[in-house]
């Protein structure tokens, strides 16, 4: 029903409308600032910093979910592989596609050498949090908080 391949260029302005459903879905359509050509550097360029593999319906090849990930070092753990995102087109969700991606990017951890896999979920995203503990008793964690400045932000703080 669905295939798994690595993303290549030319998906990029279709995972870029489904990382516009999901920050609808997150209720932060305003903060996307992303653009195709913004990822066609950063994922394709010369110094990659992100990479993704795509969801296809295998009767019509339609791009119906994507899993973005890149590499973080944890002082404590060493190479770790972080999901950025794992998103489905809603029509397509609960008939196994958000399973074939979370398992291949945690298999592109393990090729890479990594010591295991990181995401974040939001607190009230119930039906993913049920995902990630029905099918992969994810340990979910308290007590961190996400700390964040925008680049605007940075340059008037060291102006």
């Amino acid at each position: 029903m669905f295939s798994i391949r690595a993303g290549k260029i030319e998906d990029l302005p279709r995972v870029l409308e489904l990382i516009y459903e999901l920050a609808v879905y997150e209720k932060a359509p305003e903060q996307v600032i992303n653009t195709v050509e913004m990822m066609e550097k950063d994922g394709f360029g010369p110094n990659p910093v992100f990479g993704f593999f795509v969801c296809e319906k295998e009767d019509s090849g339609e791009i119906i979910g994507t899993a973005i990930y890149y590499y973080r070092y944890s002082t404590w753990k060493g190479k770790r592989i972080y999901l950025e995102d794992l998103i489905v087109t809603e029509s397509e969700r609960a008939q196994g596609a958000g399973k074939l991606l979370f398992d291949r990017i945690m298999a592109k951890g393990l090729e890479e050498g990594c010591t295991g896999m990181m995401w974040q979920v939001l607190d009230w995203n119930e039906p993913a949090i049920n995902f990630y503990k029905k099918y992969y008793q994810a340990t979910l964690e308290e007590g961190w908080l996400n700390a964040h400045l925008q680049d605007y932000e940075i340059k008037r703080l060291l102006s």
